[in-house]
């Protein structure tokens, strides 16, 4: 990759701190930018806090990497929060919305970057910290004033000890009385409005917040209004957060109180939490800013869900709801449990914007009607694995009106037979002409299965990812799935499973998913070289250079694959 000559002179620039003094007072606004994302990617954290502390736009993006970037340093991140604190006294600063969504990444990574959870405690530090600092630079401001008053006061006494009182009820009296207290008024004036209005970038942005709330009134928004608008809040600061048991209190603190930083949410991320702290989260976040939901190993059961799904429907841009091991757990001998599955059903369907649904492991078969029969428009994402899905369940999802808008699916570890068969053949030629990702791992798909579904397959035109692991299928099957998908032009990615030859003696006539995962490969390194070198010979006779397969549970990412 080539990089701009401007990139090029930016990394040199930024490499050497000793030089900073000097080109930081005159460095154009136009290359802020590009100065720190040098900085970003060669690990100078010095210079992203002096180029962050005088930011000279009104906004800052630092998450949402690009494909093959890689993500910043953790030690750039903190210098990053720091030099936003420092910011809020320096008048060259004129940062008023910083966005970090996207920024966070897994734990560990390469180059030691920021995970989510840690970002999430940062930017709550970071959030209180700045309240604290403000009140207390406005208890000194007030003390000050105080001694001021105290000796005005003083000297105000000093000249009727003077001239012996006289003048006290006299007009000379008069004119120091009055000229003392318009000295006061005027300065405890000039205090308030420097403490409230410093510099032209807070005046303005004072006046924009409020005609921005008087717009918002005039529309009918004015609860809404108030709530974003605050007189104290400086810099806005939009970040994906992660929030358990752990960083929770942070959290709320940041949250929960008013300062010169206030902290939106774009997507939360919640494990491990109670139904009441999960309400009591969403309470706290800003209402139009939310656009998505991902609660996992929290023990909800059907009727909390039933209860957060209301508070769901309060954010009107909400997109995605993700229900990873809530353990719901459907029985119906438990009295109530047929009514609050209606309750949770009614209260999905209130959720008017929600285009992408993820249930993890939640035990509903035979419910999935009940589940997405009530939404009002038609979901575009939705992944059901380990739910335990029926063969009516796949009949409702093939007829239903999801069927053709949907651009991602993930059926994977539900036992697919042949009495299931039919329906994900008709479901696939419902999304043919929409579907792009599609996971079926797991199923239970034999050389006979995916024979009969392969040509319903190659009819989805779109398709651009197709994971089909953990599936007990012989070399001659999974040659013929890789001839298959050769013909597919917008394939980019196969996640294929190990044949079963590739196994070690010994594995049952219809292994599972489990056992295929856990039994151990043939150790002779030939066995592996032969299979690879046969899908290679496919591939390299198709001319599909473009077409990446893959083994690799632990490697494989469907995202990557440009939409």
């Amino acid at each position: 990759m080539v990089l701009p000559l401007v990139n090029l002179c930016a990394k040199e620039v930024v490499s050497d701190h000793s030089s900073s003094p000097g080109w930081l007072g005159c460095v154009p606004r136009e290359l802020y930018r590009p100065l720190l994302e040098a900085a970003f990617t060669n690990c100078r954290p010095l210079a992203v806090g002096e180029l962050v502390q005088r930011w000279p736009e009104r906004t800052l993006r630092a998450g949402g990497r690009r494909q093959g970037q890689s993500p910043p340093n953790r030690l750039c991140v903190q210098a990053l929060l720091l030099a936003v604190v420092r910011g809020l006294s320096d008048k060259r600063c004129a940062l008023q919305v910083l966005d970090l969504c996207g920024l966070q990444c897994e734990e560990g990574g390469v180059g030691d970057p920021m995970g989510g959870w840690s970002l999430t405690v940062a930017l709550s530090t970071m959030v209180v910290q700045a309240r604290t600092a403000a009140q207390k630079a406005l208890g000194r401001e007030g003390e000050r004033e105080r001694k001021r008053v105290l000796a005005m006061e003083r000297e105000r006494d000093v000249v009727k000890r003077e001239r012996g009182g006289g003048l006290e009820e006299g007009e000379g009296g008069g004119l120091l009385v009055e000229s003392v207290r318009k000295e006061k008024e005027e300065t405890s004036g000039c205090l308030r409005e420097d403490q409230q209005v410093k510099g032209v970038r807070r005046r303005m942005e004072m006046e924009r917040r409020k005609e921005s709330a008087a717009v918002a009134a005039v529309a009918g928004g004015k609860g809404e209004a108030d709530s974003e608008v605050d007189s104290e809040v400086v810099v806005c600061v939009r970040a994906d957060l992660f929030v358990n048991a752990r960083s929770w209190e942070r959290v709320r603190a940041a949250l929960g109180t008013a300062g010169p930083l206030k902290l939106q949410c774009r997507y939360v991320r919640v494990e491990e939490l109670s139904v009441s702290s999960i309400g009591s989260l969403l309470d706290l976040l800003p209402r139009h800013v939310l656009l998505g939901v991902d609660i996992r190993y929290s023990c909800l059961g059907v009727a909390g869900l039933a209860l957060l799904l209301p508070q769901l429907s309060m954010f009107p841009m909400l997109s995605s709801l993700r229900l990873h091991y809530c353990n719901l757990d459907i029985r119906r001998d438990m009295a109530g449990q047929e009514g609050a599955m209606k309750d949770m059903s009614q209260g999905l369907g209130k959720l008017s914007q929600l285009r992408r649904l993820s249930l993890t492991a939640l035990r509903l078969p035979g419910h999935l009607r009940m589940l997405l029969s009530s939404f009002p428009q038609p979901l575009e994402v939705l992944e059901l694995p380990y739910l335990s899905l029926t063969p009516a369940d796949l009949s409702y999802l093939s007829c239903s009106p999801h069927a053709s808008s949907l651009q991602q699916l993930d059926l994977s570890e539900n036992r697919l037979d042949e009495l299931a068969l039919p329906s994900v053949r008709r479901l696939l030629s419902q999304a043919s002409s929409c579907l792009m990702q599609l996971s079926l791992s797991g199923c239970g798909l034999t050389d006979g299965l995916l024979a009969a579904m392969l040509p319903s397959l190659s009819c989805c035109r779109g398709l651009k990812s197709l994971g089909l692991a953990l599936n007990p299928l012989s070399l001659a099957g999974l040659l013929d799935l890789v001839r298959t998908a050769v013909r597919m032009p917008s394939l980019r990615q196969l996640l294929y499973p190990n044949p079963l030859e590739d196994y070690q003696p010994g594995l049952p006539p219809m292994p599972s998913s489990a056992q295929l995962l856990d039994w151990p490969l043939d150790e002779l390194v030939e066995v592996h070289e032969a299979t690879s070198l046969q899908l290679d010979r496919v591939v390299m006779e198709s001319g599909r250079s473009d077409l990446l397969l893959t083994c690799d549970l632990l490697n494989y990412n469907k995202d990557l694959v440009e939409q």
